[in-house]
């Protein structure tokens, strides 16, 4: 079997899926996307088909190295990303090629579900507590939150005040026994990161993710131990040498890569099992598209240490299009009593729908973060 042509897609609301073409006939698709970059992501794949056409697709390992260790650089979102929608294509056809789950092609399922959890707010929070006991009411049970909006170095108590107020009507309002995920999303430093998770302490939460950002890992044991919650971070860490800073400081309970990120299912497999060796959970970010969970439970179905996943379904990024609207088995992703099942085809175990694909790339999408700023006019951490 060859690789003979590898295209991109980019799609509304904010994703980039790739599809990899066999000579046997045999597809594979992937979702290489730095959020923000998609474009510039599907340019560093389109440079990445000199190392892939003509080659044997079933050889995953191979390839993987080829693509990070042919090139002097490496490392980095946009190059880790272009490599994970690459990776997760790959995966695919060799899944589809035997007619079995890539799970199976990894040692076998360890479960047969993950628990989920349900973003509730948006950047900036609101209405979070009737949005937090209507995701309870659909059947989950966690809930994931932005906790703060731009936050200075030193801030005003007054907002401290209102993250806490924020958890508070969640907790009253989901009671004891739901989890809750409190976001700081890198817009908090050090000093003003001691404060909010010293009032947080009593709202028994299920973790805080990227309590500062991941360039400073050396101040996390700092952080761990005023004892809030389990730390949880890696959304901004692409690699297993990345990881190896976090593993061998300490301070981080559950640690958050991206598969479309972290170059693809190989690569974030072999960061999970570091983790295990350590001690630490796993629960995979993923704010994207129908192919990155899909390869997300790929990995879920076979790490003993993944405990929940991220998914993106009606999350405030999802302006037009929604998680399900690119596939044609919808019950791939079955949600029940807060966990989704391992989809059981072959590949990734989503049927793409192509045709909508290539309908909807022709609109495709300029999405950015937006650009916030303190009241000096400083730009601020989104």
């Amino acid at each position: 079997m060859k690789i003979v042509k590898l295209t991109t897609f980019i799609v509304p609301p904010r994703w980039c899926f790739l599809k990899i073409e066999t000579d046997e006939g045999i597809v594979g698709w992937g979702e290489p996307v730095v959020e923000g970059r998609a474009h510039t992501v599907a340019a560093a794949v389109e440079e990445l088909s000199d190392y892939l056409i003509g080659r044997d697709p079933r050889n995953v390992q191979d390839l993987w190295n080829v693509m990070y260790r042919g090139g002097f650089y490496r490392g980095g979102p946009v190059m880790m990303s272009a490599i994970a929608g690459v990776d997760q294509a790959l995966w695919d056809i060799k899944g589809k090629a035997l007619g079995v789950p890539v799970y199976e092609l990894l040692g076998g399922k360890v479960r047969d579900r993950i628990r989920v959890y349900s973003w509730i707010g948006g950047d900036r929070p609101a209405d979070t507590a009737a949005q937090a006991q209507a995701a309870v009411a659909r059947g989950f049970t966690a809930v994931k939150m932005n906790g703060t909006e731009e936050m200075q170095y030193i801030d005003s108590h007054a907002k401290v005040e209102q993250a806490v107020a924020n958890v508070a009507m969640i907790r009253e309002a989901v009671g004891k026994n739901i989890g809750i995920g409190v976001d700081f999303h890198g817009r908090v430093h050090k000093p003003m990161a001691k404060v909010l998770m010293r009032e947080l302490r009593d709202f028994n939460l299920m973790f805080i993710e990227e309590p500062v950002l991941s360039e400073h890992l050396e101040v996390i044991p700092e952080l761990a131990a005023i004892g809030a919650a389990p730390i949880a971070l890696g959304e901004r860490l692409y690699s297993r040498w990345d990881f190896k800073r976090v593993f061998a400081q300490g301070g981080v309970d559950i640690i958050q890569p991206d598969p479309s990120h972290a170059g693809g299912i190989t690569e974030t497999c072999k960061i999970a099992a570091m983790a295990e060796a350590y001690d630490v959970a796993v629960a995979l970010h993923c704010p994207l598209g129908p192919i990155a969970l899909a390869a997300n439970l790929q990995i879920d179905a076979v790490c003993y240490n993944a405990f929940i996943q991220e998914q993106s379904l009606g999350i405030h990024y999802n302006q037009g299009n929604d998680l399900l609207d690119y596939v044609h088995n919808r019950d791939a992703f079955h949600y029940q009593d807060g966990y989704v099942a391992m989809p059981g085809g072959p590949g990734l175990g989503i049927e793409v729908n192509e045709a909508y694909v290539v309908d909807r790339a022709k609109e495709g999408h300029r999405w950015r973060n937006p650009i916030w700023r303190h009241a000096d006019g400083s730009v601020a951490e989104w």
